[in-house]
C-alpha cells in the first residue's frame, strides 16, 4: 500500500477557485487575492490541501484571463505581486499548496510577442506564433474555432492569417520554435521558484500541430471543418512535454495536470505514466460529453448512465497501477452537476451528495470546483444580455444568424453555457460576495444555499465532502483499491466495489428519482455484514436478501475479505 515514495497529491483533494467569483474585497464587484487570503480558513475547514487558480496574469479578459497579455504580472483587479506572494505564505501556513493555470497554447493578442510578432513578417518574433497566408483571399484551411466562426484571422498590415484556435484575441503560439519553448520553460520557472505547488496545464495537447495543417471534415449542421484530428495530440506532443519535464518540472516536487480534451485512455497511460516523466494526470473530457449531441455541446440529450458507467469503468482500468486519473464533475467550463446528473429541486441536497460519494470513491485526485460543496445550481438569466462568456454569446449569435429560434438557443444555455458556473459564490443569504455590484448576476437562490447555512446544519453537503475529504486520507483501499463495476446495464444504479488484498468496499448510488432494487446477490455480498463508511440518508433499509435504494441515495459498505 502507501510508501515513503508515494506522491504527495495521490491522497490530495484539489479546489478549484475562479478568482473573479470567489471573494471580492474591495467591493468593485470583482472577486481578488485578498479575498481569496480572507477565506483560507473556510478552505482549511473544509479540509481540502491544493488550490487550484484559474488565471490571475495580466490580460484583456477576453475569455476570462485565459488571454494572457503578460505571463509575470498579476491582473490589477486582482491585486498586486505582492498580494500573491502573501497569498502562498497565508496557503503554506495551513497546509495548502497553489497550483497556477498554465495557459501556452496561446497568448492574448495584446501579448508584446504578438504585437511584434504582428508588426512585420521579417520580425523576431514572427514565428512565436502561426501564420500562413491566404488562398484565393480566403483563409489558409477550413478549420473552425472552439468559439465560433472561423479559426483563422486576417491582419491587415501583413496581409496573412494568424491560427486563433479560441478567441480572434487568442493567437496560438507556434511550438516548433525553440526560442519560444525557452522563453515559456523560464516564465515556469520564475513562478515554481516562488513556490507554487504545480501546474494545470490549458489544452496541453493542442500544442503540437500537424504539418501542413489539412482542411477538416465538415460535419452536418457545420459551417467549418473540424481541425481537431490535426491538432489533439499532434505529433510532437510527447516530445514537448518530455522536454518541458526535463528543462522544469523534474526540478520540483510539483503536481501537474493537463487538460486534454480529445486524449483516449491509451493515449493518458502514455501521458501520465511516470516512467515517461510527461505529467501526473490528465483531463479526460469523455464523461462530459454523454449528454452532449454528435458534434456540440449545446444539443442537450438526458444522462444515459449505462454509459457514464462504462466510461468511468474505462478510465478506472485503463490508468490502475499505470498512471493516474484525474476525478471532477464540476469546473470553471462545466455547468452545476447537481443540475445536470442531480435533481436541483426537491432532491438537491441528496442527489449533491450522491454524486460527491459516487466520484470521491473511486481511484485518482478528486477536484472539487468553487461552491460544489454548497450544492450550487444553475442559473437561467432571462436575457442574453445577462451572459458574460465569450463561448455562450458567439454561439447565440452565430445561431440567431442561422435563424435558430431564440428559445432553443436558451435552453442549450440554461444547460450547458460556462457562466452556469462563474455565478459568484454564495457565502451569505445576502451574497455575501462583495459590498459592490458583482461583475455577473448572483444566483438568485442565494437565500436558500450560502456558506453560512451550510457550516450551521450538520447534515449539509459540505460535511459531505469534509468527510469524503478525511476519508481518503484514512483509508488505503481509496487511493490503491482496484475498481469493479457491477450492474452494467442498470438504467437507474451506480454500483461498484473497491478492493484490495484484506477489504472491499461496496459503493451504491442511485441516479435516479425513485427507489430502486437492490439484490444481494448482485453484489456477491450479504450487506448486512457490512460496515457503513458514509451514507447520504440517516439510515440505512438494508434487508436480508437486498435493499430498497431510494431517490439518489448514495452508500458506501466495507467487508472484511473472505480469503
Amino acid at each position: 500500500m502507501k510508501t515513503n515514495k508515494e506522491p504527495w497529491w495521490k491522497r490530495s483533494v484539489v479546489y478549484q477557485i475562479y478568482p473573479r467569483s470567489f471573494m471580492d474585497s474591495n467591493g468593485d464587484g470583482i472577486g481578488d487575492l485578498p479575498g481569496i487570503i480572507s477565506k483560507l480558513d473556510y478552505l482549511q475547514r473544509l479540509g481540502v490541501d491544493v488550490i487550484w487558480l484559474s488565471p490571475v496574469f495580466d490580460s484583456p479578459n477576453d475569455d476570462n484571463g485565459y488571454d494572457i497579455r503578460d505571463y509575470r504580472t498579476i491582473l490589477d483587479e486582482f491585486g498586486t505581486m505582492e498580494d500573491f506572494d502573501r497569498l502562498i505564505q497565508e496557503a503554506d501556513a495551513r497546509g495548502l499548496r497553489i497550483v497556477m493555470d498554465l495557459v501556452v497554447n496561446h497568448t492574448s493578442d495584446e501579448h508584446a510577442w504578438f504585437v511584434e510578432s504582428k508588426s512585420s513578417k521579417d520580425s523576431k518574433y514572427r514565428d512565436y506564433y502561426i501564420w500562413k497566408e491566404g488562398k484565393n483571399d480566403q483563409p489558409p484551411n477550413n478549420w473552425g474555432s472552439v468559439f465560433s466562426g472561423s479559426a483563422w484571422e486576417k491582419d491587415e498590415v501583413t496581409e496573412s492569417y494568424y491560427l486563433h484556435l479560441f478567441s480572434k484575441k487568442q493567437p496560438d503560439l507556434n511550438w516548433e520554435n525553440k526560442a519560444l519553448r525557452d522563453d515559456i520553460y523560464e516564465m515556469m520557472t520564475y513562478w515554481l521558484d516562488k513556490g507554487i505547488g504545480g501546474f494545470r496545464m490549458d489544452v496541453i495537447n493542442f500544442i503540437s500541430k500537424v504539418e501542413g495543417l489539412p482542411d477538416g471534415k465538415v460535419n452536418p449542421g457545420q459551417a467549418y471543418g473540424d481541425g481537431s484530428p490535426y491538432f489533439i495530440n499532434g505529433p510532437k506532443i510527447h516530445t514537448h512535454l518530455k522536454e518541458m519535464n526535463e528543462r522544469v518540472l523534474q526540478n520540483y516536487d510539483v503536481l501537474t495536470v493537463g487538460e486534454m480534451p480529445g486524449a483516449t485512455p491509451k493515449d493518458a497511460q502514455l501521458y501520465t505514466n511516470p516512467a515517461n516523466k510527461e505529467v501526473n494526470m490528465v483531463f479526460t473530457f469523455e464523461h462530459m460529453d454523454i449528454d452532449s449531441g454528435p458534434f456540440e455541446k449545446w444539443d442537450v440529450k438526458p444522462l444515459d448512465l449505462v454509459a457514464l458507467k462504462q466510461n468511468f469503468q474505462k478510465w478506472q482500468h485503463a490508468l490502475h497501477e499505470v498512471g493516474w486519473n484525474s476525478l471532477y464533475w464540476n469546473n470553471h467550463d462545466q455547468p452545476r452537476i447537481v443540475s445536470r446528473f442531480g435533481n436541483d429541486q426537491e432532491f438537491r441536497v441528496t442527489s449533491a451528495k450522491m454524486l460527491a460519494i459516487c466520484l470521491h470513491m473511486l481511484q485518482g485526485t478528486p477536484y472539487i470546483y468553487q461552491g460544489e460543496e454548497l450544492g450550487m445550481t444553475n442559473v437561467k438569466f432571462d436575457r442574453i444580455e445577462d451572459y458574460k462568456d465569450i463561448e455562450t454569446i458567439n454561439m447565440y449569435n452565430s445561431k440567431i444568424e442561422q435563424g435558430v429560434l431564440e428559445k432553443d438557443i436558451m435552453r442549450g444555455i440554461y444547460a450547458k453555457g460556462r457562466d452556469n458556473a462563474r455565478t459568484p459564490i454564495q457565502w451569505t443569504k445576502d451574497g455575501g460576495f462583495t459590498t459592490g455590484i458583482p461583475w455577473i448576476q448572483m444566483n438568485p437562490n442565494t437565500n436558500e444555499i450560502n456558506v453560512d447555512q451550510a457550516l450551521d446544519d450538520k447534515t449539509s453537503v459540505f460535511y459531505t465532502y469534509q468527510k469524503l475529504i478525511e476519508l481518503r486520507k484514512e483509508h488505503d483501499i481509496i487511493t490503491y483499491g482496484s475498481f469493479h463495476l457491477l450492474l452494467p446495464n442498470n438504467p437507474s444504479l451506480f454500483v461498484y466495489k473497491r478492493k484490495t488484498e484484506k477489504e472491499e468496499w461496496l459503493v451504491i448510488t442511485n441516479f435516479s428519482d425513485n427507489t430502486e432494487k437492490l439484490e444481494w446477490t448482485s453484489c456477491e455480498v450479504d450487506g448486512l455484514d457490512g460496515k457503513v463508511i458514509i451514507a447520504n440518508y440517516d439510515s440505512q433499509e438494508l434487508g436480508e436478501q437486498g435493499m430498497n435504494v431510494r431517490p439518489y441515495e448514495a452508500l458506501v459498505l466495507a467487508f472484511e475479505r473472505r480469503l
